[in-house]
């Protein structure tokens, strides 16, 4: 169970606390009720929060609502999206042990039990306004918590639409409606700031002035960092396959997602050949007019325009006046540099994707590693190759905490049923991305462990074991 209050709450208006401090008291008592409860119980009550967004018409009202009160994305994929996050996260979660004894190891004398953090706090963003506080009320639910969700306004009606099916659903399996909770709107930054300090824990995916912010909250928290994926495709790939797992991912939900590709490095050897895939998937490459003219509609005043966040390639080619590209799947720009004085080197939340040419394998590395060191550093890459000497460089040398190896990058990398990664919508970068994490946020994360120490029989060193070999080594 949480221990109160964190932080100092001298900054924050009275009204504020108080509103937060209520919604606070309510989710702890009913947290309170719920860890007293069965993991049979539990998982009823998970299996309860996944039906409440995966029921076919309530996915499609939220897909809906999303799409028609922040302008990002489109239903048909937010409807996949909402469905296989969740599904894959049940299929994770059934028979994980989060109640009682969860690991007993009698040779080291260890019983591991596991405990709930109590009141969590999740930040969620308005690209994801169903799925990702579906994933964290699960993942909260799981370990025996309540939650409070502060979503961003874009999402906020969506967010409120997603907690109302979640009560029916605790209605009907008989648990406290209060472990699932929502600021009420209008959502501020000092309600948010104020629960990020009331709670026991705070999970934020979303904007990186949220995820400093509740690193700085006197709270523990667990933020996620920027995504910004590069994608190397070398001379052993298969090019047609990397061409269609590229597009697949760069166009679902209009690359809302934050593991989707925002470069492509191509090697020298096979340049020609993949633009030519990448074409023949519906890619239109701009010249360096048409380049220019995105540029200035996308980075009109330096800061990446929200009118062309989440929109179409089409929808975004009208706005730019390329009627060439006006029935593109998506935009390629051929690039050189990175950094600020080239945009299109980082993030762009849009179906448009850079376009780097390496001379070989290393420059390539070279050529990501830049990327990086401007934005994403930690995230991940993602590689298509038959060269397994390639993929285990990227993880050596990189600063990524995953490498997605052929496959379409937005659905590996958070979780696939093709993959051993766990599903979720919140990929920790470790701290090259200034995380606490560097693994995908679970539902371990929600948990607190104590751990009972037996008496085993004693495996105490030697000096000469310990030494021996290293005293002989050097003479002493």
């Amino acid at each position: 169970m949480g221990t109160g209050t964190h932080g100092s709450n001298e900054t924050a208006p009275p009204a504020a606390q108080q509103r937060v401090a209520a919604l606070v008291r309510r989710a702890r008592a009913a947290q309170r009720e719920y860890e007293r409860w069965t993991q049979e119980q539990v998982d009823e009550v998970v299996t309860a929060a996944g039906w409440a967004i995966v029921d076919p018409e309530h996915n499609r009202a939220l897909a809906e609502l999303a799409v028609r009160s922040s302008g990002l994305g489109n239903v048909a994929d937010k409807m996949v999206k909402n469905r296989r996050k969740t599904m894959g996260l049940l299929r994770d979660l059934r028979g994980a042990r989060s109640v009682g004894v969860i690991a007993e190891d009698p040779a080291r004398g260890i019983t591991e039990i596991a405990r709930p953090v109590g009141v969590v706090g999740a930040v969620v963003p308005s690209t994801n306004p169903a799925a990702t506080p579906a994933n964290k009320i699960i993942n909260a639910l799981k370990g025996r918590n309540a939650i409070i969700l502060s979503p961003s306004p874009k999402g906020a009606a969506t967010c409120a639409l997603l907690v109302g099916y979640v009560h029916a659903e605790l209605d009907r399996v008989g648990a406290p409606r209060d472990l699932v909770l929502q600021l009420e709107a209008p959502v501020t930054k000092d309600l948010t700031a104020e629960l990020m300090r009331q709670v026991d824990l705070v999970v934020v995916t979303g904007s990186q002035n949220n995820v400093r912010a509740a690193y700085a909250s006197g709270t523990p928290a667990i933020g996620v960092g920027a995504g910004n994926v590069a994608v190397i495709v070398d001379d052993s790939a298969d090019l047609p396959a990397a061409a269609r797992r590229i597009r697949q991912s760069k166009t679902f939900d209009n690359a809302t997602s934050c593991s989707s590709e925002n470069a492509v490095v191509i090697l020298d050897a096979v340049y020609a050949a993949m633009l030519g895939e990448l074409e023949r998937e519906g890619g239109v490459v701009l010249d360096a007019a048409e380049k220019s003219r995105l540029q200035s509609v996308m980075w009109p005043d330096g800061e990446l325009n929200p009118a062309v966040t989440a929109q179409s390639a089409g929808d975004i080619a009208r706005l730019a006046g390329l009627p060439r590209a006006a029935d593109a799947a998506f935009l390629m720009v051929e690039e050189t540099g990175t950094g600020a004085a080239h945009p299109f080197s980082g993030e762009k939340l849009s179906p448009v994707l850079a376009v780097y040419r390496a001379r070989d394998f290393a420059h390539a590395a070279s050529v990501v590693a830049a990327i990086y060191a401007y934005e994403g550093a930690g995230h991940s890459i993602g590689i298509h190759t038959s060269d397994d000497a390639h993929v285990m460089q990227l993880g050596l040398e990189l600063p990524v905490c995953r490498v997605i190896v052929n496959q379409a990058h937005c659905f590996a990398n958070g979780g696939n049923y093709d993959n051993g990664l766990p599903f979720s919508l919140s990929m920790g970068c470790g701290t090259w991305g200034r995380n606490s994490i560097s693994e995908n946020l679970n539902y371990r994360h929600f948990l607190n462990i104590t751990r009972i120490a037996r008496v085993i029989p004693p495996r105490e060193p030697s000096e000469d074991d310990l030494f021996g070999s290293y005293r002989a080594k050097h003479g002493l």
